[in-house]
């Protein structure tokens, strides 16, 4: 059976219980601005907070007569279908660049036809984009990440990692956004029970993987050449969300609200022309021995 209402419930008791814990981590509120009858849509953001230099955790519903051509693309067959999407969205930036970048996602989409049962997925998933490298923050992100998946198969973790590594992966660059996670989609195997309880179990599990993390690295000293290169890789983060991202350019397709939709962005950016590092340096490794894909486990 498909109860919708039970999972904009969980979606909207995540958002708020998220948003709890940054508060008390970053030690400033965040911002809510709500729109949409009867609470569709609420944006959660912090900027220039004592912690996050900008951080966004976003929920939505919205629903429309005609899938997006985003979501027809790769499912042809729900073109016409009236549908409803709704989940929550989090990226969140760090001021320290010894703290990772990172994105969480859980989202249900329903689509229905007169006359025909409704067609239902989940999806999402979380990732981490460090700027310098650390293993055991690394091993521990995955690991959390295993541990997320373990009630619902053996066999997911290695699944859902390797889908991550491939989706968050710029292919103008031939370069990975960060170190992975993991990465769900169309997810309807075993009945809505079993696909809505895994969902929950990414969701509640990601405050887990990441805050640890930062916890451990907010102290460390830096300067302007690791803020700079920070703002170098964030140029990345940009350009995966604005060309390959599904969830950005559904967002804009199915008319949401272009300042939440992007709130994902960065807050300072750099790119430069044809820019290396300097060959030995904590900035080479990143790209060396922590962002091509490989079993951290």
């Amino acid at each position: 059976m498909i109860d919708s209402g039970a999972v904009k419930a969980y979606f909207t008791g995540l958002q708020e219980h998220i948003v709890a814990t940054l508060e008390a981590f970053d030690g400033q509120p965040f911002r809510r601005d709500q729109w949409g009858k009867g609470g569709r849509a609420t944006a959660m953001l912090i900027e220039d907070g004592d912690f996050f230099e900008r951080g966004g955790v976003n929920f939505s519903h919205v629903t429309g007569d005609a899938m997006p051509a985003t979501a027809t693309a790769h499912r042809p067959e729900l073109a016409g279908r009236r549908w409803e999407a709704m989940g929550v969205s989090l990226v969140l930036h760090p001021r320290n660049p010894y703290c990772p970048t990172t994105h969480l996602n859980v989202r249900c989409f329903i689509a229905s036809k007169d006359g025909e049962a409704p067609v239902w997925w989940f999806g999402g998933g979380t990732d981490l984009t460090p700027y310098y490298g650390f293993a055991e923050d690394v091993v521990h992100f995955h690991r959390s990440c295993r541990d997320m998946l373990a009630p619902f198969g053996a066999d997911l973790h290695a699944r859902y990692k390797r889908w991550c590594d491939e989706y968050f992966f710029l292919k103008h660059r031939n370069e990975p956004r960060g170190i992975g996670g993991i990465f769900f989609d169309d997810l309807n195997e075993g009945g809505f029970k079993r696909c809505f309880a895994l969902t929950q179990g990414v969701g509640n599990g990601f405050l887990n993987a990441y805050l640890p993390i930062c916890d451990k690295r907010r102290d460390t000293p830096y300067g302007e050449r690791e803020r700079d290169f920070q703002a170098y890789r964030r140029g990345r983060y940009v350009e995966f969300n604005l060309v390959w991202d599904r969830g950005t350019l559904f967002g804009l397709q199915s008319g949401g609200r272009t300042e939440a939709i992007l709130m994902s962005m960065p807050p300072v950016v750099k790119w430069r022309y044809d820019w290396h590092p300097v060959p030995g340096s904590r900035e080479e490794k990143l790209y060396t021995d922590f962002l091509p894909p490989r079993d951290w486990l």
